[in-house]
């Protein structure tokens, strides 16, 4: 029976209309006479969406207790009786309630499609498995239900169901995906616009590498070799150079100019590990691309060129660009340059030679060539054919040179075998360059038989020395071999292990070891023991085509009891297996912190919160408290107890419960400025205007406040509402805190490119006995954590300014404010030319 074909609508969160678009489908195909069934939906109380799901067949679930309640489930069984043509089968992520026949729903799925049942099914993006740390660093949120990525993959059509952020908060306040008491939560949290944002790009990116394997695939089967400039992608090879900064700028200039192209950064290290770039130059540049959007990698190999064109081959780069050469022409001529070379073998890739300041004019010398191990056959063919080349050499030279000077160029053909191949060859050499010197140049010649005695002393030391000679040579080369891998291997693991250190998930540092090692593809698989047969999944994977189990790959290697890292694409030494493992080990470790390791963005929201809570309980003791007071006091107060002494107790009530009403609005705006669900509108405001609203927001009252500030002020950048409420804020807090006799000041200075307002009290410290007063305050130290001043300072840092706090002096308190000015400059403007600029704060009615 043919395998069932498996379609599953993607989204990049909940009520993008997955479920809406799977019944479109099953409805549109028992249109056209398929026999569809609904295996399992999940309406999650959508009216639409229950409405939709009576059209279709629905097969009976069956009802599973976990734990004293009931759940229903998908009923495979009976899925598997009915077998229908097509099923439609909700969230593909779901683990089952304990007491079915599988663990999780993907595995159900599996059985109707071997039973060739086609299945249209859900999936959000965040239930990836390669994506689960990703979501968690977005929403703060671990996603506890995930769907190993090759099971995807598999499906043989996945579509992108999409919609803005704008549009699903919409639905969201709607009441169209979450019950009204669920949907204040979700739009201060998870709907966040940024949330959704990022989690649509991640749907985006992932569907986009899908398309790109598919696209890779057919090209692999078809035998394609030439890149599809189906985009651009713009690869600028990077030696480590000076030259760098300018590649990448030109690089990122070239794709800035085509929509939708990439940039790629290629760093080839020689893979005699001799020679590196310096350390902090790569950084640099590294840091440079990724900051104009491009990535940067990472290849190890001995021919540049070659390196080069392998990663655009593999990467299907279309635009090379590299640096003019900083050899000179006579290196030049004796031998091209990178740049010529890559474009005599590019092919269809086109290369840019971009000229830089070092380029020609400031010669560097020629990079120094580490001593490598060349092909086994070289060696020993060189110990046979170098000694004849060079007799041919000498016997055309005649008797000008002599036997102990034939003998000295031998030895040096000798060593030279020995730097190549080591000892064996070079001791064949010895033998072979031994036995024609005897042949042709001692007496009698061409006779292996030697008449006189001193050449069988020069012919037996020659061997001697040349044995010695090529033993010492050809194991200094092995060590310096050996030497050039260990230090290869080092920075290979030290960078993993950088990349480890920093957070960086599976597939990225499965990249770094593809690239480290020159592969094809590698995945990091994970075997299941609790099912029977303990199958393998695929936690990660990179590159074309990565293996799904351990026969797959080309080389294996363990990285702990049920975890092995494949890879495919050429056959490892013993010494590159060693590196691999402890490259492997390095995975397992973070693929375990990843499993089990404290949800960091969680819990700094929750340090946050509880900081918030303890803010606002210790500036709500203090209004509280007063009012407690006030009321007692109202409430035992004597008969003979003036008018006036009712009055000013009563207004102490009011006005601390005023005080307590603001703190708690506060609180709640902090944390909605926190959850990301207060809007600005950033424009040029004119100060002035905003202080008068600001001070009439004060109420009635005699508030005086000492306001010093220049004839000419610029406009600053802010949204005018939230600066007006943070200025209100400011100045009542001040107010409250100063004696009368000595009101706050406002004073103002104008800074290049920004406005510094400052608000100075006397921190009065008021008497508790004294009526309409308030309990003693708190200490300048404690005010600068208050929770006025922390909306105020987070609602500045918002509009792009800074608030700072602090004591200046034994009982004076300051506040200062800087904000950026408008570029359009008023300094012509005084304040007797009071006309309103466009954009300004509207009036409204004073009190």
């Amino acid at each position: 029976m043919a395998r069932g074909r498996l379609q599953i609508y993607l989204g990049a969160a909940p009520g993008v209309g997955k479920t809406y678009a799977m019944l479109q489908e099953g409805l549109r195909l028992q249109s056209l006479g398929a026999d569809a069934a609904a295996g399992f939906i999940e309406s999650h109380g959508r009216r639409l969406v229950a409405a939709m799901a009576e059209e279709v067949e629905t097969i009976p679930r069956h009802t599973l207790v976990h734990r004293g309640a009931p759940f229903e489930e998908m009923d495979l069984d009976a899925v598997l009786t009915r077998h229908p043509q097509v099923a439609l089968v909700d969230e593909l992520a779901h683990t089952n309630v304990p007491g079915s026949r599988n663990a999780k729903r993907w595995q159900d799925i599996e059985e109707l499609l071997d039973a060739g049942i086609d299945v249209i099914t859900t999936l959000n993006v965040q239930h990836l498995e390669s994506l689960a740390d990703v979501f968690r660093q977005i929403t703060g949120v671990p996603q506890r239900e995930t769907l190993p990525d090759e099971v995807a993959r598999r499906a043989d059509q996945i579509e992108l169901v999409d919609l803005s952020p704008e549009v699903l908060r919409r639905r969201m306040v709607h009441g169209d995906i979450y019950p009204p008491d669920r949907i204040e939560a979700a739009l201060t949290h998870y709907f966040r616009v940024g949330n959704l944002t990022a989690l649509r790009e991640l749907a985006l990116l992932w569907l986009a590498d899908r398309v790109e394997e598919g696209l890779q695939r057919y090209r692999a089967e078809h035998g394609i070799a030439t890149p599809w400039e189906t985009r651009e992608r713009i690869l600028v090879g990077l030696t480590g150079g000076p030259e760098g900064p300018t590649l990448i700028r030109r690089a990122a200039r070239i794709t800035a100019r085509t929509p939708g192209s990439e940039l790629l950064a290629l760093h080839v290290a020689p893979s005699d590990g001799l020679t590196p770039a310096h350390p902090a130059a790569l950084y640099a540049q590294r840091t440079l691309v990724e900051s104009l959007g491009g990535s940067y990698h990472q290849t190890a190999g001995e021919d540049i060129p070659e390196a080069l064109l392998q990663f655009a081959e593999a990467e299907n780069i279309t635009q090379i660009v590299l640096g003019a050469s900083r050899r000179n022409r006579l290196s030049l001529l004796l031998r091209a340059g990178v740049g010529q070379r890559t474009i005599r073998h590019s092919g269809p890739v086109d290369v840019h030679i971009v000229h830089h300041g070092r380029a020609v004019a400031h010669p560097v010398p020629h990079r120094a060539r580490g001593i490598r191990a060349p092909c086994n056959w070289v060696a020993p063919a060189g110990a046979v054919l170098l000694p004849h080349a060079l007799t041919f050499v000498l016997v055309a030279l005649g008797d000008d040179l002599g036997l102990s000077s034939d003998l000295v160029l031998y030895l040096l053909a000798v060593v030279a075998i020995a730097l190549a191949g080591g000892v064996l060859p070079a001791l064949a050499a010895a033998v072979v360059a031994g036995l024609l010197a005897d042949y042709f140049f001692t007496t009698p010649v061409h006779s292996l038989a030697i008449g006189r005695a001193g050449d069988i002393l020069a012919l037996a030391v020659f061997l001697i020395v040349a044995a010695a000679v090529g033993s010492a040579a050809g194991n200094t080369a092995r060590r310096t071999r050996q030497t050039a891998y260990v230090a290869t291997e080092a920075r290979a693991l030290t960078r993993l292990a950088t990349a480890v250190m920093r957070g960086q998930d599976l597939p990225a540092l499965l990249e770094h070891i593809r690239e480290n090692f020159g592969l094809a593809s590698a995945s990091l698989l994970e075997r299941d023991r609790r099912v029977p047969g303990s199958p393998w999944y695929v936690v990660a994977s990179t590159g074309r085509h990565p293996p799904e189990k351990p026969d797959q790959a080309d080389s294996e290697v363990p990285a702990d009891d049920d975890l092995t890292l494949a890879v495919r694409g050429r056959r490892l030494s013993s010494d590159d297996q060693r590196t691999l493992a402890a490259c492997a080990t390095q995975l397992a470790i973070a693929h375990a912190r990843g499993s089990t390791g404290e949800d960091d963005p969680r819990a700094a929201a929750e340090r946050t919160r509880a900081s918030l809570l303890l803010a606002a309980s210790r500036d709500l003791r203090t209004p509280l408290h007063s009012a407690a007071t006030a009321l007692t006091g109202l409430q035992h107060a004597e008969a003979d107890q003036s008018q006036l002494t009712r009055e000013q107790l009563l207004e102490t009530a009011r006005s601390s419960v005023r005080r307590a009403v603001q703190l708690v609005k506060d609180l709640d705006d902090l944390s909605r400025l926190h959850g990301g669900a207060i809007d600005f509108y950033l424009r040029p405001v004119d100060l002035n205007e905003v202080l008068t609203v600001s001070l009439d927001d004060l109420g009635p009252g005699g508030h005086t406040l000492d306001l010093r500030l220049p004839e000419d002020l610029p406009d600053v950048i802010a949204d005018a509402s939230l600066l007006s409420r943070v200025l209100a804020s400011l100045a009542a807090d001040a107010l409250r805190h100063s004696p009368p006799h000595q009101p706050p000041a406002l004073t103002a200075e104008t800074l290049p490119g920004r406005l510094q307002i400052r608000i100075t009290d006397a921190n009065q410290e008021p008497s508790p006995n004294t009526p309409g007063t308030e309990p003693t305050t708190a200490p300048a130290s404690a005010r600068e954590d208050s929770l006025a001043l922390r909306l105020s300072r987070d609602l500045t840092e918002a509009m792009d300014g800074t608030l700072e706090a602090a004591s200046t002096g034994a009982s004076s308190f300051s506040v200062t404010m800087a904000l950026p000015t408008s570029a359009r400059s008023i300094t012509s403007r005084t304040q007797h030319d009071r006309t309103p600029l466009p954009g300004a704060l509207p009036e409204r009615p004073r009190r």
